[in-house]
């Protein structure tokens, strides 16, 4: 799981928690740091010894998915460059170990093909790096054969070894990264070698719809020459190989990161990525401010933004870039998994143990009153954690709704009283916590929870901090209370967030802190079931497991997009498809680099900007993803 913001700017490609500035380094020293890597190592990823290629088993059918439409644009021209920025600049570009788990660690993975992956549409395995997959007979292997044309962006081959490293690479106590030690240890038992191009992944158990666990991505081996204790250090600014469309270009700490599109990527004809990935670049600036980003944007100097919150859709766009053409607008509904938007409660502070005052915090938080009057109704009511996983989401649990009463009969069965001051008291102490958010934008919204939470008698002390700090502070788990998001996946995905294996230590992503023996119980057999309807069931107990313990207050859902781009952006005419988290992703292997710049429009916009000429202003409302969500 991905930190990200649970403001909604970009429902889930904008993270709260993002990045650290760090001056003076560009793509040179990075380079000069690699040769020294490479100059004194003095061993291989994986020994000759080693390398010694298994018989592959009998009678395995293999598949494949050529049949599946496509999702991109005859239309379609490469070139240009797209603007965007962030916030602060990444703490590391590693995509493992200390401070990884950052908003811009989307760039580098969605960089990163996966052997399968999943049709945005219709749900469909369809090929990436391997051609061809089968399942094992045991209900615990796959095979693939992998696409002899993939290579590295330094122009090395993937084989079958960059594999068979990856699970080396993951268990290795010198990436620091415990949670990937555990998984790879504990979920994926082996991956074997048949030839160059053919490999088998087995899992540690028998499991449904297996390809969701063991579509693994490649590490290069010829890279990582070996891995010792200075592996964070070393690797921090090392721009890695991979297998996808762009690589970074360019970056200067604390200034820009720039990726350029490989001119000769070797999948830029194969049927699911044709006409796609078309910009030579994507130009992320540091721009520290949410506010100066949108007049940078209204300037031209950013090509798309977020109008995801409302005062930008109502209010902000009434200026003359959009009533006269040249930028145009589109809301555009999606269909997928909600990210866990809400207000995550540190168990580890003295006040959240008792879970009489977890539910009361809950039911003091006036969220139905944020959505009627700060959102104007644009946004839903997030019910629980785990909402649109169809069949695995539990759609009886309701959110706790503000009622002063039961704060009043919790509080009063826990034993404290109202001070003079309104505030809930016992023995000293009195009922006041902290929210630690990461944006200005999330003001609105926090006080008029505040103002009511007031008269619920709890004092709510708002903490913006920098982004870096937010990010450290709550992976850190010295948060009261965190004001953030997780982004999704397929399936719901419980262990990283709510077993206790996770709970009371740093940078991991459990951070209420949740460590109850009945919850982890119910993780375990999730994760161990082989049998879907099980799974099921166990997945619909963990829910409402979770919404029992009452850490974790849910607060909005977004089921759609709205952005503001320029006129010289194109979509495709579906303009989407019903998986898409953004219609301006550069990358994303699945639903990225739909878009692309037309040159003549460009032109002819600036050239209208300066003689006065309008254009008639657009506004695109795409509802054909459209499900109906009760608030």
């Amino acid at each position: 799981m991905r930190l990200i913001q649970s403001c909604h700017l970009l429902v889930v490609l904008v993270v709260v928690l993002a990045l650290i500035c760090c001056p003076g380094c560009n793509r040179s020293e990075n380079k000069d740091n690699k040769e020294k890597l490479v100059t004194d190592s003095k061993s291989v990823a994986i020994p000759e010894k080693e390398r010694v290629y298994e018989k592959l088993p009998e009678n395995i059918s293999w598949l494949t998915n050529d049949d599946d439409p496509v999702f991109s644009s005859l239309a379609a021209r490469k070139g240009g460059t797209f603007r965007s920025a962030i916030l602060s600049f990444p703490l590391t570009f590693r995509v493992v170990g200390p401070d990884s788990n950052g908003s811009f660690r989307g760039a580098f993975l969605d960089n990163q093909l996966a052997l399968i992956n999943i049709h945005p549409n219709t749900g469909n395995i369809i090929p990436e790096l391997a051609t061809h997959w089968a399942f094992g007979a045991d209900k615990k292997t796959m095979y693939f054969k992998l696409d002899p044309d993939a290579k590295w962006s330094d122009g090395y081959p993937v084989t079958a070894w960059d594999y068979v490293y990856t699970l080396k690479f993951m268990r290795s106590e010198y990436i620091v990264a415990p949670f990937y030690n555990d998984y790879y240890s504990k979920e994926i038992e082996s991956v074997v070698a048949y030839d160059e191009h053919t490999i088998g992944v087995k899992s540690t158990k028998a499991m449904p719809e297996l390809y969701l666990r063991l579509g693994i991505s490649p590490t290069p081996e010829h890279y990582f020459l070996s891995l010792g204790p200075q592996f964070v250090q070393d690797y921090n600014w090392a721009i890695v190989p991979n297998t996808g469309a762009y690589q970074i270009d360019e970056f200067k700490k604390g200034r820009f990161i720039k990726f350029k599109r490989k001119t000769h990527w070797w999948a830029r004809e194969k049927k699911y990525f044709k006409n796609r990935f078309n910009v030579d670049y994507v130009l992320y600036t540091v721009i520290r401010d949410f506010n100066l980003q949108w007049e940078h944007f209204k300037k031209g100097n950013i090509d798309a933004f977020s109008l995801t919150m409302p005062k930008y859709w109502y209010d902000k766009t009434r200026t003359r870039v959009f009533e006269n053409g040249y930028v145009n607008r589109i809301w555009f509904y999606n269909d997928l998994p909600r990210p866990s938007h809400g207000m995550w409660l540190n168990q580890d502070k003295k006040i959240f143990k008792d879970r009489r005052l977890r539910l009361a915090f809950a039911h003091a938080m006036n969220i139905d009153k944020v959505i009627a009057k700060v959102l104007r109704g644009d946004y839903s009511r997030l019910p629980q954690a785990f909402f649109g996983y169809g069949k695995y989401t539990d759609y009886t649990i309701e959110p706790r709704r503000y009622d002063i009463k039961k704060v009043e009969s919790l509080m009063g069965k826990a034993g404290w009283k109202r001070g003079s001051d309104g505030i809930w008291q016992k023995n000293g102490q009195r009922f006041s916590v902290t929210i630690t958010y990461g944006l200005d934008e999330y003001m609105p919204q926090l006080v008029v929870l505040k103002q009511d939470a007031l008269k619920a008698g709890i004092e709510l002390d708002l903490e913006k901090l920098d982004s870096t700090a937010t990010f450290k502070k709550i992976l850190e788990k010295k948060h009261d209370v965190a004001w953030m998001g997780w982004s999704t996946g397929l399936r719901p995905s419980y262990r990283q967030g709510w077993h206790s294996d996770n709970a009371h230590k740093s940078q991991t992503n459990n951070i209420t802190n949740t460590d109850d023996p009945q919850l982890d119980a119910l993780i375990d057999q999730y994760r161990a079931s082989l049998d879907e309807s099980e799974r099921i069931k166990l997945s619909l107990a963990i829910q409402d497991k979770i919404h029992e313990i009452g850490a974790y207050v849910p607060t909005f859902m977004v089921p759609y997009v709205r952005t503001a781009f320029w006129r010289w952006l194109q979509l495709p005419a579906f303009h989407g498809t019903k998986m898409s988290q953004g219609l301006f992703e550069p990358f994303s292997s699945t639903v990225g680099g739909l878009f692309w710049i037309d040159k003549k429009v460009y032109k002819q916009t600036h050239d209208a900007m300066k003689k006065g000429i309008r254009f008639e202003p657009k506004i695109i409302v795409d509802e054909q993803f459209k499900v109906q969500i009760a608030n």
